[in-house]
């Protein structure tokens, strides 16, 4: 798929780019919390309360799927092991919350978690201290999985792996922690993993306002994230990544270091999926282990493929359109969701490798392409005959 250069910056960021922005932000953070907190939710139009966290879910889907079109669609980096990094950020949101529960605990114990007491701790990991403050987990969300994916990158791009070799050792990573974090003895909830949340910030995660407050800084979040995303893209930054995708060893002879830029793009993806988990986690209530399975990751990829790559807003619609779907069939015929993601996969890479962005995109100017000019819908001027004829005449 060939992703044209970006443009100037003057002629990126237009009052037509800041109108449709303002147009999408304003129906996702004014309309639906309105139509949720004024309309009758037995009303077509209202928005039920167990809606919202629904939506909610989707957003942070969209954030995970565009931090991987960052390095996949631009960069060329198929990761296989975003879900990972989701999943850590999720991890460091949950430790927050289940240190907000206290005394109000099934086993009534101010400090330990109800799942050590279980196990038998007899005191609190060092690496589970300061998450009873959200000063310290907010940067734990970013740091964790940035630190994590900057260390797995500065070996790997350093060593020069790339392509389907990265891909695996990517999916390794996320198998090997998915592994890790069943066990018991990890300190991290095992297979039940961390949930039965109380509060967040002082608010009840089960009130409806707090759901919808959640529900606005998942928009919030989104819309940062697709603003930093662009200003990287479209950068001449955003120009070496493409080249990274397109001709590695010819920007490697021109001077340019391409390990800077993977890693720093790289890292910069996870700190965004990183934070995609930690809106997620107080949303649908609980996060385990299942967030690292290596089969996550590969969804992840099929939304950014099913939506197009290298646009980010392919990857927001994708991630929308697939987890719609998959709300639906599960619900109604969960025997043939597999197989629905499974063709989903086929078709995007064989039909239509574009996306639906690129559908829409190749319709358009064959559209444009269709009509006449004006010069063309004109009657044809008369030819003149040659001067050798007129003087013959």
């Amino acid at each position: 798929m060939a992703t044209p250069p970006p443009s100037a910056g003057r002629a990126v960021w237009t009052p037509l780019f800041w109108t449709g922005f303002a147009i999408v932000g304003l129906v996702l953070g004014g309309v639906i919390p309105l139509l949720n907190l004024a309309v009758a939710h037995d009303s077509p139009i209202g928005v039920p309360d167990y809606l919202v966290p629904l939506f909610g879910k989707y957003l942070c889907y969209a954030m995970l799927a565009m931090s991987l079109d960052l390095v996949w669609g631009y960069a060329g980096i198929l990761s296989l092991g975003h879900g990972a990094f989701f999943a850590l950020g999720g991890y460091a949101m949950g430790m927050y919350l289940m240190r907000q529960i206290g005394a109000r605990g099934v086993y009534q114990n101010p400090t330990l978690p109800d799942f050590m007491v279980f196990l038998q701790y007899k005191e609190l990991p060092w690496f589970w201290w300061g998450f009873d403050h959200f000063a310290w987990a907010a940067p734990m969300i970013v740091l964790v999985p940035g630190l994590f994916a900057f260390v797995f990158g500065w070996l790997a791009f350093r060593s020069r792996v790339t392509g389907v070799y990265l891909s695996i050792i990517t999916q390794a990573m996320t198998y090997a922690l998915w592994l890790a974090f069943f066990r018991n003895d990890m300190g991290f909830g095992g297979n039940n993993g961390l949930t039965d949340y109380k509060d967040i910030l002082g608010w009840d995660v089960h009130l409806p306002q707090t759901r919808l407050g959640l529900y606005i800084a998942s928009v919030v979040g989104l819309g940062i994230a697709y603003l930093v995303c662009r200003s990287i893209t479209h950068s001449k930054l955003g120009r070496v990544l493409l080249a990274v995708r397109d001709a590695e060893s010819r920007l490697r002879f021109l001077g340019y270091s391409v390990t800077r830029a993977k890693l720093f793009v790289f890292t910069v993806s996870a700190v965004l999926a990183g934070i995609a988990g930690a809106l997620y986690v107080p949303q649908v209530g609980i996060i385990n282990p299942s967030e690292f399975s290596p089969g996550n990751s590969i969804e992840i990829a099929i939304w950014v493929s099913v939506g197009g790559r290298g646009t980010l807003v392919g990857a927001i619609l994708g991630a929308v359109l697939v987890n719609l779907a998959k709300t639906w069939l599960t619900g109604a015929v969960p025997e043939i969701w597999l197989f629905f993601l499974g063709s989903l996969f086929v078709l995007s890479t064989l039909v239509f490798p574009s996306g639906v962005v690129g559908l829409v995109n190749l319709r358009s100017r064959a559209r444009r392409s269709s009509q006449p000019d004006a010069e063309a819908g004109a009657a044809p001027r008369p030819v003149e005959p040659p001067m050798a004829a007129k003087e013959q005449a």
